[in-house]
C-alpha cells in the first residue's frame, strides 16, 4: 500500500509504534461540503438571536461559500475564517454602528458577481 510505505519512509519506528491507527480521509462530496456551510450558518443565526437578527443566506451564496471555503488540502477548515471575514465582520460592524444596531432586522445574503452583497430589513419599533 502507497501510503503505508510513505509513511514508513518518512517517520521512525519509535514514532509508528506509539499509532494505535491510521486513517485516510478522502475528499469531501459537495453535499458534505454545503452541510458544513449549513451547520456553519445555522451557529451564527443561534448567535444573532440574541441581537434581535434574522439571517437569510441564497443559495448562490451558500454555493460560493461552499467553493470558497473548501481547500482540498485542508478541507473544509477554511471555511470558519471565511465565515468570520465575509459574514461575521460586516454583521458586527452593521449590529454595532450600522442599520441593525437599534432594532436588530432581517439580514439578506447574496452573491453578486463574486462577492457577497448584503441587503437589510429593518424591524420596526415595538410601541412603548
Amino acid at each position: 500500500d502507497v501510503y503505508k510505505r510513505q509513511i514508513k519512509k518518512s517517520f521512525t519506528p519509535e514514532f509508528r509504534n506509539r499509532l494505535d491507527t491510521i486513517i485516510q480521509f478522502g475528499r469531501l462530496s459537495t453535499e458534505t461540503i454545503k452541510s458544513v456551510v449549513d451547520k456553519f450558518l445555522t451557529e451564527l443565526q443561534a448567535q444573532l438571536e440574541d441581537k434581535r437578527v434574522q439571517l437569510e443566506v441564497s443559495d448562490a451564496a451558500r454555493g460560493w461559500l461552499a467553493e470558497k471555503g473548501y481547500d482540498v488540502q485542508m478541507g473544509a477548515r477554511p471555511m470558519a475564517r471565511l465565515i468570520q471575514d465575509k459574514i461575521k465582520r460586516p454583521l458586527a460592524e452593521e449590529i454595532l454602528f450600522g442599520e441593525l444596531a437599534e432594532h436588530g432586522g432581517l439580514v439578506h445574503v447574496d452573491l453578486k458577481g463574486d462577492e457577497l452583497a448584503f441587503e437589510f430589513e429593518i424591524t420596526a419599533a415595538e410601541p412603548a
